[in-house]
Formats: C-alpha cells, structure tokens, sequence
C-alpha cells in the first residue's frame, strides 16, 4: 500500500516510490568519476602555480581559478539549452571531453600563459555540473527531487574524498603527473558516459529565439528565481574564496604541502558525504530545503570568522578540524537545498535551462570570489600574511552573514508559497 507524508514544502513524499533506477546509479558514478579528477586538480593547482617553474604570486594564482569560471559564466546557459534541445548525454560527454583537453594543457604547461589557456578550455565545456542536476531531475519524480539532490551532492562529496588524497599522493611522484591522471580519468568518463548512459529527455525543447543573457535578465523577474538565486550566488562567492585561499592558508599558517592540503580536502570531502548523503534528506523532510539554506549558511559565516585565528600555535590541527567540518556541513545542507528548491519550482521542459542559468549565475560567484580573494590575500610584496589572512577570511564571513539574512528572508516568503 503506498502511504504519503506532507513535507513542509508542501510536497508529498511517497514512502514505497523505487529511487535507485539504473539511470539514477549510472550518472550517479559519472558524476562521481568526473569529481574525482575535478577534486585532484583543486588542492593542487595554487602550490603547482606557485612552483619555480611558473612562481606565480596570489593574484595570478586567483586569475587562474578565476578564468575557469569567467568562462563557465558565458557557457553554462548554452549548454543548459543546448541538453533541453538535444539531450543531456551528448552535452556531458562533450564537457567531460573538453575537461580531459584541460587537464592535459595544464599539465604540458611551460608558461603560466599555457595554464591559463587550459583553465579556460575546462571553462568553456564545464557545463557537466548543471547537465548532471537537469539528468537528475529527469529522473526523478517531484516527491524524490531533495533526495536525488542529496545524492548528487553525495556523488560530489565522494569526489572530493579520494580526489584531493590521490592529488597529495601523484603530486610526490611529480607536480604534473596529477594532472595528467585527471585528463585520463576524464577520458574514460567521456567512454562510459557514451556507452553507458542512457538518455534522460523525452522531449525536444523549443528555444525562445532570445539571447542567453536576455533569458537570464528575465529569470529573475520571477521573485522566488531570484531570491534563489541571490542566496545562492552569496553563498557560492564566500565559498569561492575560501576554496581559493585555503592552500595558500595552509601553507602560511601551518607550513603544509600539497599532500598535507589534500589530506585536509580529503576530511571536508568525508564530511560533504555525511551531509548531503545521510543528513540533508531526513533534514528537508522534516524541516525544508528554504529553512536548511538558512541554517547552512549560518554554520558557514561562524566557520569562516574562526579561521584567521588558527594555525599551528593557536588551536593547532584540531581547531582547524572543527572549523573545517562546520565550514563543510553548513555548504553540504545549504548548497543541495537550493538546487533542489529551483528544480522542483522550475517547469518540468525547462529544468536544464534553469539549472543552467543557477550554474551560470554560480560561475560569476566562483569568478568574483577567486578575484576578489586574491586582491585580499596579496599582500604588497606579493606573498600572504595574517593582516592578508585575517581580512580575506574575514571578508568572506561578512558575505555569508549577509547570506544568511537574505535565506532567513527567502524561507519566510517560502511559507507562503505552494510548491505544487
């Protein structure tokens, strides 16, 4: 007999509905495998920039991480589209693709020029995140949505888990082998994906015949689109600069490597798993998607401020630890929330189409956050210090801060709303 609850976003939540399709498993291990190399390259990228080879200061190493999401700014729209139109598993076999050209420029690098040129190319096709999300929602029902979400997040967490511990471990065997690893993960990802994974749209979209930023000006004369996705870009921002500067954090404050710093991203990744795979689901049952926003980001802006205070004489390993795990619980709560709210609210022929325009909108966050951390985090001889650490972190808990107020503001006007 199949029994319902009433969440308190006004869905419906069918107990006895199977969740675990074949199509759900598989993108479920492709979005997994694509994490992993993404997950390699991101602890490792500020130290490799930073090496004699390229000696790059703070700034062009945020330029750097900074590019991949200018581009990933102007793409991820069409590529939303372009899967509405054509489906999703031909656009996530291109970006995986584009991914492996990347990481491979990358690692043949003579100049910084060369990893700027790569960065850009994984820009362009990184389209896979947001395809992936509208691959999800396809197949899941409404009732299932926040749950596919969470697996989504548990795909990327799990990433993040053997990725940067993989990073630590190449990167002894030389600073480019790790990069090299990633374009041949990708490779065989782009492979499974198109042996494997079956296609997910049933329907051909109808485009608008409007430009992509005219469609995303539009978006957000939809009130609940864009109180979503002010939330959302804040978040993404702070995190954006915390992600930039936590090499470099590590390595002043603590004296850590490469292989230390992927050790660290290895923690927050088992920590991501347990909250987007155990906890974010039972969570949104209970409490909701709009008010998990609210609480993550909290959890986040208190993380952020501890920081700057920490390092080797004061609170030590264990302090940056704990510090850590909020930082990296709050994200993993508030980040699926989020997209789940946009997916269940969006019509059901235009999911990849606003998931994009999400994931467009995160690509400027992730862009600005770098750019603006790395004027904070460069001092005037180009190298980090406390004064730099203290206003970089501290700049990015003022967002989140402000974050939270715009979610607790977002999940009032939620209650008044009926998600149908």
């Amino acid at each position: 007999m199949e029994t319902k609850q009433t969440g308190p976003e006004g869905n419906d939540v069918k107990t006895n509905e199977r969740f675990f399709t074949t199509p759900l498993i598989i993108i479920f291990f492709t979005v997994f495998i694509d994490l992993v190399g993404f997950g390699i390259v991101i602890p490792i990228l500020p130290f490799y920039a930073q090496s004699e080879r390229f000696n790059a200061s703070p700034l062009e190493i945020a330029a750097i991480i900074a590019i991949y999401s200018w581009m990933q700014f102007f793409f991820a729209p069409i590529l939303g589209r372009l899967s509405d139109k054509y489906g999703r598993r031909p656009i996530l076999f291109i970006s995986i693709l584009g991914s492996a050209v990347g990481y491979f420029i990358v690692g043949r690098a003579a100049t910084l020029v060369m990893i700027f040129v790569g960065r850009a190319i994984s820009g362009i096709t990184g389209g896979n995140i947001s395809t992936a999300q509208a691959y999800i929602a396809d197949v899941t029902s409404k009732e299932n949505r926040a749950r596919g979400m969470g697996l989504f997040g548990a795909a990327f967490g799990l990433g993040f888990v053997l990725g940067p511990a993989m990073a630590g471990v190449l990167s002894t065997i030389g600073p480019n082998v790790p990069f090299y690893f990633a374009a041949g993960l990708s490779l065989a990802n782009a492979a499974a994906v198109y042996f494997f994974l079956p296609e997910s749209v049933k329907h051909v979209a109808i485009s608008s015949g409007k430009g992509r930023f005219a469609e995303i000006l539009e978006s957000f004369s939809e009130r609940w689109f864009g109180l979503v996705n002010l939330v959302y870009f804040l978040l993404i921002m702070a995190f954006s600069i915390m992600t930039y500067a936590f090499s470099l954090y590590a390595g002043f404050a603590f004296g850590y490597d490469a292989a230390h710093v992927g050790w660290l991203f290895f923690y927050v990744g088992v920590i991501a798993i347990v909250g987007q795979g155990v906890i974010f689901h039972r969570a949104a049952v209970r409490f909701g998607e709009s008010a998990l926003a609210a609480a993550g980001c909290l959890m986040m802006a208190v993380s952020l401020m501890m920081l700057p205070f920490i390092d080797s004489q004061s609170g030590g390993l264990a302090a940056l630890l704990f510090a850590s795990a909020i930082l990296s619980l709050g994200n993993a709560v508030a980040s699926p929330a989020l997209t789940s709210l946009v997916s269940k609210l969006s019509h059901e022929h235009e999911q990849g189409k606003s998931l994009g325009i999400m994931q467009s909108t995160a690509s400027l966050a992730r862009a600005i956050g770098p750019s603006l951390g790395g004027f904070l985090l460069n001092s005037s001889t180009n190298r980090v210090d406390h004064f730099t650490v203290l206003r970089t972190f501290g700049t990015a808990s003022v967002i989140m801060f402000v974050t939270f107020v715009a979610a607790v503001y977002f999940s009032r006007f939620m209650r008044n709303q009926v998600v149908v």
